[in-house]
Parts: C-alpha cells; structure tokens; sequence
C-alpha cells in the first residue's frame, strides 16, 4: 500500500479504497484457508480405515496404564480377547480367551 500526505475530503476516497482492499485481502485469506481445511480433511479421511468387529473376532485392546510409564519396547497392546457383544454406537463386550474375564470397550481403543 502507498503512503500517501492527502488531507481533508482528498484523503477520504483514498481511506476508503484502501479499507476495501484490505476487506479483500482479508476474504481471500478466508477462502484460502477454507480449501486448506477442506483438502487436509479429505487426505485424513482417506488414511482412516473403517474397523467391523463381529463376534467371536480375535482383538488386541489398547492399555492405557502402559501409555505413561512403557518402555521403549514394551507393547501397549494386551491380549489376545474375543469379542463377545457387538453394541450400536461402538461398545463392543470382550472377554478373555478363557472365557474368565468379561468387560466392555469403546471400538476406537481396539486393534483387530
């Protein structure tokens, strides 16, 4: 932008054309991290792969306790469980492959 020494009524129209050029800046910036946003939303989409679970499957649950305190080459991974009871909305009951232990799981914190 040009700095320019108008003063009074001169300097009005100038004002003005630099407000409406900086609102167009501003809505092509908008637009431009509208398609950012929406190109990276489509290339994450397309890395997550869509988990089933049926019953009588073999998964691995993930261990949360390990996440604070694992080692370098321990698995945070236990298992392996069988699904026992697939619910709606990702609760999935799975239990022990002796039939010991039985206990529900949210789907996103399983490995098939």
């Amino acid at each position: 932008m040009q700095k320019m020494t108008l003063t009074g009524r001169a300097q009005r129209p100038c004002w003005l054309a630099q407000m409406n050029e900086l609102a167009e800046f501003r809505l092509d910036a908008y637009e431009n991290a509208r398609i950012f946003k929406e190109k990276t939303m489509r290339w994450h989409d397309c890395l997550i792969k869509p988990k089933e679970f049926h019953e009588e499957d073999k998964i691995l649950p993930y261990n949360s306790r390990l996440r604070l305190f694992s080692g370098k080459f321990k698995s945070r991974w236990t298992g392996p469980y069988v699904v026992k009871h697939v619910s709606p909305y990702g609760a999935i009951e799975i239990q022990d492959k002796e039939g010991n232990e039985s206990f529900k799981v949210n789907g996103h914190r399983l490995k098939p």
